[in-house]
């Protein structure tokens, strides 16, 4: 997608300060790359920051925070990290202690974001699944993180419960009482709740809105919100800038002998891309009405807005369409994920080369129609169903040649697995 215009030209700015003498830039744009340039070392985006991140930036967060939840944020529990994986990196490695004779483990939803399992187990954290219910578009359901937690036991020790609103790569948001659910749960358990809240830009469902966990737990009062223990992350790849590579996580009643441990294990990154972190200022902290830049910053995300909503319409419609594939419409995020069932030669030819069927499946229509979309993360026994992640956050053309790759390769492939019966 073409990236805002006002975050690219505050950067330029940043990077390069005789452009702020260009009075054709917008005025905001040139005063914002101002302020962002005093807030750093001498001035320049090549000098170190702090390991937790830019001071001024942290403030912002909090202040954002605050705006969003209507409940206080302090900035020196916002640390800045090299993308919300590195954050999350790093508090699951805290976790992963050794005073016990089994591993840690953290409750994950499943289907899960693709990096979350490798994540885990380089951490040396065990992953204790549990299911999203398909039949509520991907709804959290808590008789079933009691099952999980209860499988669990003797197995390893949990710890924490890993959870994304909206949901990657389900697309699912949850409601208000299905956040207050958890949240009881985890107050119940004692749990650390891990929440990814990096999409909550992307919510665009019929009658369906984002709620932060933190707004929730401080509106459930002190019984919750003076205990439970929560880490939540938020990342520039929700504005189509993951490649700047800055997230940040906010703590909340974590002891404060813990955050010292946080900030000592970021410093092994010296410090996050100042780049990144002032993307993040700018993330926000967006132009506000009367600025200059609002009207076309405003434009530009409604446009991305428009473009994913109507991806979202197009590719669900398509997809539907072909024979053994569904695929819900999203509440929110950026991925559909349809279902489709693999033809039988398809799945005898997966056993004898002993992968998955649904990651052959996304092999075959890489290979023969360059489309690259993703498998699911499964655990436990092959589903009958398989599933994979499409990512619609593309021009609306592109989406269209992709659509039409992935009809011309099913049809193919359904074709070939009829042959091959007869």
């Amino acid at each position: 997608m073409k990236p805002l215009s006002f975050l690219r030209q505050v950067l330029a700015g940043c990077v390069h300060p005789p452009l702020l003498d260009d009075l054709t830039l917008p005025v905001d744009v040139r005063q914002r790359a101002q302020t962002l340039l005093d807030a750093c070392e001498e001035r320049s985006v090549g000098s170190y920051t702090d390991s937790s991140g830019l001071d001024y930036v942290r403030q912002s967060i909090a202040d954002f925070i605050t705006r969003r939840d209507g409940a206080p944020c302090s900035a020196s529990n916002v640390f800045i990290s090299g993308g919300s994986q590195r954050a999350l990196m790093v508090m699951v490695k805290l976790l992963a202690g050794t005073e016990w004779d089994v591993p840690t483990g953290v409750l994950t939803h499943v289907p899960c974001p693709l990096a979350l399992p490798m994540l885990l187990d380089e951490a040396g954290v065990s992953l204790e699944p549990y299911e999203l219910k398909k039949d509520q578009r991907w709804a959290v359901d808590v008789d079933e993180l009691h099952r999980a937690l209860t499988a669990a036991r003797g197995r390893c020790k949990t710890r924490a419960i890993f959870i994304s609103n909206p949901g990657n790569p389900t697309g699912h948001v949850q409601s208000r009482k299905s956040i207050q659910d958890v949240i009881r749960f985890a107050a119940a358990e004692g749990l650390l709740l891990l929440v990814d809240e990096v999409y909550q830009n992307y919510v665009f469902g019929d009658g369906v809105v984002f709620i932060s966990y933190k707004k929730i737990l401080f509106e459930m009062g002190p019984l919750y919100s003076d205990t439970v223990e929560m880490a939540s992350f938020h990342s520039i790849s929700s504005i189509g800038e993951g490649g700047l590579r800055a997230g940040y996580m906010e703590l909340v009643n974590i002891d404060p002998r813990v955050m010292h441990f946080v900030d000592t294990m970021l410093c092994t990154d010296i410090s996050t891309s100042v780049m990144g972190q002032l993307a993040l200022d700018l993330m926000v902290k967006p132009p506000k009405p009367g600025d200059s830049s609002y009207e076309t910053y405003t434009e530009e995300r409604i446009h991305v807005e428009k473009t994913l909503k109507k991806n979202c319409w197009s590719a669900c419609k398509v997809l539907n369409n072909l024979p053994g594939v569904s695929c819900e419409p999203l509440m929110g995020g950026i991925y559909l994920y349809p279902s489709v069932n693999v033809p039988p030669a398809t799945i005898k030819q997966a056993k004898e080369r002993q992968v998955d069927a649904g990651a052959l499946y996304c092999e075959k229509l890489l290979q023969e129609q360059a489309v690259l979309v993703g498998p699911s993360c499964s655990h436990g026994p092959p589903p009958a169903t398989h599933h994979f992640r499409f990512c619609i956050l593309v021009p609306s053309d592109v989406l269209e040649e992709a659509l039409r790759r992935i009809q011309k390769f099913h049809h193919n492939l359904l074709e070939s697995n009829l042959v091959s019966v007869i």
